[in-house]
């Protein structure tokens, strides 16, 4: 038989419903990303013909197949034909 007393249940329920004291911060990362890169879903024609020839190309691995281009300030990832991140230099 177990017993619990008043106050013990009264103090379970007391820590089982206090917030846990940790802060949500919510971040945009679409936000974090230069407007004047190129954005995930764009073609490598477009974005040839927007930013011009990469100073390196990175041929394409794995499957799905993922390439890479190179400019200054930014690296383009690509699968197949299409953006899927940008990724802006440190600097």
């Amino acid at each position: 038989m177990i017993r619990i007393t008043v106050s013990a249940a009264l103090l379970s329920l007391a820590l089982l419903s206090a917030p846990a004291g940790a802060d949500e911060l919510d971040v945009n990362t679409d936000a974090l990303v230069d407007a004047s890169a190129p954005q995930r879903g764009m073609t490598m024609q477009r974005v040839s013909e927007r930013w011009g020839e990469p100073t390196r190309r990175v041929a394409a691995v794995g499957e799905p197949p993922i390439s890479r281009w190179q400019y200054d300030g930014f690296t383009v990832y690509f699968e197949h034909d299409r953006v899927i991140h940008t990724v802006l230099d440190r600097g």
